[in-house]
């Protein structure tokens, strides 16, 4: 039984949420909730409704109906208010190439109405922490992409927001750079972001708490790598994840 406490720990509750274009149904009744500090995997083939969801989520779209609330509001009511409760790093790296590594972050903190002391604290001590002092002045163009990635998240919890939204964030970044951005994942959750992430590296939905696999516009499997495995008597996600996504024979 859902009890106030459990609600209030809750910062993203989805209910019979469908969204249509026209006669294609690309989100099917997804039903679930994200806990605060929680680690959630979104995972689904190229087609499966995926950014679609996402879109809503980010106050982006509007579900055609069904209810949606994140951090506390309704995103068909107030869109713009999820919007500032959120961080968002997209797949294809989100910062400007042609401004420096300093600029970048202060015109994000600017658009996340941060003041500008604050933002001069918070590039400080970010920058300290990786490593990348000595580079403020150098441009975004110039940096490696797991430099870029790894700055690009920094810079989408800069607002320190109740969640925060990774699409596909390690695409392209050698093993490496991919297992230090989970540790920034990692230490993000431990501060009571929320991180809501996809990713099509199977070994990956290993790190996230609970997750989902979405097919077709709906959601086939919801839980723990643990649970979801024993549940499909499957070793590892990836085959878990090909069990459900492949088609019927």
């Amino acid at each position: 039984m859902m009890t106030e406490q459990n609600q209030a720990e809750h910062v993203i509750e989805v209910k019979d949420m469908v969204k249509k274009y026209g006669d294609f149904l690309a989100n099917d009744n997804l039903s679930f909730f994200v806990r605060r500090g929680e680690i959630f995997g979104f995972l689904g083939a190229n087609g499966a409704g995926k950014t679609t969801a996402m879109k809503i989520l980010c106050g982006l779209s509007a579900p055609t109906s069904g209810s949606v609330n994140v951090a506390g509001y309704d995103v068909k009511m107030h869109p713009e208010k999820v919007k500032r409760s959120i961080g968002y790093m997209s797949q294809k790296f989100s910062l400007y190439d042609d401004l420096t590594v300093f600029e970048n972050i202060r015109l994000f903190g600017a658009i996340y109405r941060l003041p500008a002391k604050e933002i001069k604290k918070r590039s400080h001590d970010m920058l300290k922490e990786l490593g990348l002092f000595e580079e403020r002045n150098r441009l975004i163009g110039n940096l490696s992409l797991g430099w870029k990635q790894k700055l690009a998240f920094s810079v989408a919890v800069l607002h320190k927001p109740q969640i925060v939204f990774l699409d596909e964030p390690t695409s392209g970044v050698d093993p490496v750079t991919r297992r230090q951005f989970w540790e920034m994942i990692y230490e993000a959750a431990a501060e009571g972001i929320t991180v809501f992430v996809t990713t099509h590296y199977l070994d990956e939905a290993e790190y996230c708490d609970r997750l989902t696999v979405m097919v077709d516009g709906r959601i086939e499997a919801l839980g723990t790598p643990r649970k979801l495995k024993e549940q499909f008597e499957c070793f590892t996600m990836n085959e878990v994840f090909l069990k459900l996504t492949r088609p019927k024979q």
